[in-house]
């Protein structure tokens, strides 16, 4: 009787936990963001006149103004030079790096490939290992991979504690017939995801 109703308990908590801690994460995103411009958009307005949400409409345009900014040349500059002063101070260049790189994997709004291509396997100590493509050469390593057919590969490993690349040749990957999302769920749950695997 005891295991059983463990049992439906624990099934209940992995229906419920994902749903609850994924509107949590939002809401704390949302009243965060309120939290912080609330007092900024306040200089400028009278506070009677402040409804909830503009915060969050602030947030946005900053956004979007940001993004413009960045087609500027000027600005493209002015931000490699303050990247440049990041990396030199010890803790943050580690924190700013792992985020920055974290942040390729997503869409390039200006339309450049960024994100990760597609699925593959490659065989490591008689097993396998999940990876996916970033780019479909080698060309900045220049003479280094001169007459080999070289592609960039990440392997993220499990509850996404890290993760490495390595350039291996085209011909010792197997292409996965998974889509992107499944394959990093999967990788990043060590294997207990039973989320959908075909494309």
């Amino acid at each position: 009787m005891l295991k059983q109703l463990r049992r439906v308990l624990m099934r209940g908590l992995v229906a419920v936990l994902p749903l609850g801690l994924t509107v949590w994460l939002l809401w704390w995103l949302g009243t965060s963001t309120e939290a912080v411009l609330h007092r900024f958009i306040t200089l400028f307005i009278p506070e009677g006149t402040y409804w909830w949400g503009m915060g969050i409409l602030a947030g946005l345009a900053v956004l979007f103004i940001a993004g413009t900014l960045l087609n500027a040349f000027v600005v493209r500059r002015m931000l490699a030079t303050w990247e440049r002063t990041l990396e030199r101070i010890p803790v943050v260049k580690t924190l700013y790096g792992a985020i920055r790189d974290f942040m390729q994997f997503l869409p390039s709004a200006s339309g450049e490939k960024r994100d990760l291509k597609r699925v593959v396997a490659a065989s490591f100590g008689g097993g396998l290992a999940i990876g996916f493509v970033t780019r479909d050469d080698a060309g900045e390593l220049g003479q280094a991979a001169a007459g080999e057919d070289l592609v960039p590969v990440y392997f993220p490993m499990s509850y996404q504690i890290g993760g490495y690349t390595l350039y291996l040749p085209r011909a010792q990957l197997r292409t996965l017939d998974l889509s992107v999302e499944a394959a990093m769920r999967l990788v990043l749950t060590g294997g207990l995801s039973s989320g959908p695997a075909r494309r």
